[in-house]
């Protein structure tokens, strides 16, 4: 074959974070920190729902959108949870996880030659999505001295006559940074100003440690303009199941879904009725796991702390990102350092956008047991590096 292929999708550079998973698999005796998936399994009564649903022969298409019984649980959950109110019939869309939301919702919004801001850094997929829709990324750098929020004048200096949508990342990935309701007033003001829609990546809404999250769809005038996504792999262990959702307008709903009609159909059936007993009989379970996680999340910064690592607090999803700034050498020469002399798996904080450099992605969705060996060995790697500087 002579003709070339998609130039765009050439240029793409692969995930950074599933090179050193592809690593460390290979590796005996290592210990991974660098996936962000639950350690839990997906609890009994939701798995127990999955195995009913296929023994009593579900296992034909649902609807474009999602069964709408699930569509219905999702809005009970969201007005629950945020005090938001959907029409499951036509404002919500029941995806193959998070990711097909992101896409989908940015290929229903923007049109060739439009800006999308993307905060870093944040999860791989939200730049290369927008450039698959034909828009182009714009890049604000957060900061560290601002815990790595999101600042109202950092989004007005980003805007021009060609941004069209704002992706909010919070709680964030790979950061653990969190956006309280004053910071997103603030946003809020600058896109109701500028006509901004609002992309709004909720899927680790249930843990947060601070208070209870909040929702851009929650500020006024927000609703309207915000495609809020979320799902279950987080928050109730799902990640295999391949679920997610997003809500928003019924003119964006309707295009998300016409593109998941032709190139999904609908999600996993199976995965909808376990969703649906999650959103009914699963919150003590998503209290349970929180719990664990910030009890980890206590024990990293303290070990930090100890081996006087500079690492801010994070109060939301389960990845905390202490800078390694101190031993003058890249995130990726310090991650692979650490793996191969310490057997001990991280993320280079480039991985999620330049102003990730100088920081490491340490996921704490893993045993305490496993926490533990891993700082034992972050130690001693962080004191060597200590005496050869």
């Amino acid at each position: 074959m002579t003709k070339p292929l998609s130039k765009v999708v050439e240029g793409l550079k692969p995930s950074g974070i599933r090179k050193f998973f592809d690593i460390v698999s290979e590796m005996k005796d290592a210990i991974s920190l660098g996936v962000g998936e639950p350690d839990f399994d997906t609890p009994w009564h939701i798995r127990d729902e999955g195995i009913y649903a296929l023994e009593r022969g579900k296992t034909f298409y649902t609807s474009n959108a999602g069964l709408k019984e699930l569509r219905k649980e999702i809005c009970n959950y969201l007005k629950r949870q945020n005090n938001l109110e959907y029409n499951p019939m036509d404002e919500v869309l029941v995806t193959v996880g998070g990711s097909e939301a992101i896409d989908i919702g940015l290929r229903a919004i923007v049109n060739t030659g439009d800006e999308v801001i993307i905060p870093q850094p944040a999860y791989v997929s939200y730049e290369p999505c927008t450039l698959l829709a034909g828009a182009t990324p714009v890049i604000i750098d957060l900061k560290l001295e601002n815990c790595f929020r999101l600042t109202a004048d950092e989004l007005k200096s980003a805007i021009t006559e060609k941004t069209k949508v704002l992706v909010l990342p919070f709680p964030n990935n790979p950061t653990g940074a969190i956006m309280e309701k004053s910071d997103l007033e603030a946003i809020a003001k600058v896109c109701i100003e500028n006509d901004i829609y609002v992309l709004s990546d909720e899927i680790y809404s249930a843990l947060t440690y601070k208070g209870k999250h909040v929702s851009i769809a929650q500020i006024d005038g927000m609703k309207e303009r915000t495609v809020l996504i979320n799902g279950f792999s987080k928050a109730y262990a799902m990640t295999g199941w391949r679920l997610g959702y997003a809500c928003g307008p019924k003119e964006i709903i309707k295009q998300m879904t016409k593109i998941h009609q032709f190139a999904i159909m609908c999600a996993p059936t199976t995965s909808q009725y376990a969703a649906i007993e999650a959103l009914r009989n699963g919150d003590a379970d998503v209290e349970e796991m929180r719990d664990a996680y910030n009890a980890r999340r206590r024990y990293l910064l303290s070990a930090f702390k100890e081996m006087k690592l500079e690492c801010f607090e994070p109060y939301g999803a389960f990845y905390v990102f202490p800078s390694i700034k101190e031993f003058n050498m890249s995130s990726e020469e310090f991650a692979t350092r650490f793996l191969h002399e310490e057997k001990v798996a991280a993320v280079p904080g480039n991985a999620f956008g330049k102003s990730g450099e100088g920081f490491l992605r340490i996921s704490y969705a893993y045993s305490m047991d496993n926490l533990m060996l891993a700082m034992e060995r972050l130690s001693s790697f962080v004191n060597k590096l200590r005496n050869e500087q």
